[in-house]
């Protein structure tokens, strides 16, 4: 196997698919109940979550999970609430282009995504905080 051709396959193919998600999210941004959008935002994070860990990115494929089931319940409702987490996996895809390395670990913001959307205390004990200001905080620490 040749590990930069797969890199770049995945690179390309990336790229391709947050290009194609921030199209849907332009469009779930006028119509937050967008179906089709909301399907192609879960398709486009499924692929990335399946080339990740083929090529061993786990950070990459983990994040793709959590967004995955954040996009899940987000389909069960019949909107989207707001797009956490998508510009931390733009970054790992970058990191990946830039150093040819898998991007590391956001352990704090896959805490935030596993968690139901709306929870009250997403941050540790005594943090302070709601949910959507624990994913801020671990999306600005990915900048």
């Amino acid at each position: 196997m040749d590990p930069v051709k797969y890199r770049n396959l995945f690179l390309e193919e990336a790229t391709e698919h947050l290009a194609e998600m921030s199209r849907a999210l332009l469009e779930l941004e006028k119509d937050p109940r967008a179906g089709e959008a909301l399907d192609l935002v879960f398709r486009m994070v499924h692929s990335i979550k399946g080339m990740g860990a083929s090529l061993g990115y786990d950070a990459v494929s983990e994040l793709a999970h959590r967004l995955e089931d954040r996009l899940g319940a987000w389909r069960g409702r019949g909107g989207i609430d707001e797009a956490e987490g998508l510009e931390s996996l733009e970054r790992m895809v970058a990191v990946v282009r830039d150093t040819g390395e898998p991007p590391p670990a956001d352990p704090e913001l896959v805490a935030v995504l596993a968690k139901p959307a709306g929870t009250d205390r997403a941050e540790p004990a005594g943090a302070g905080g709601d949910a959507a200001g624990a994913t801020k905080k671990a999306m600005a620490r990915t900048r």
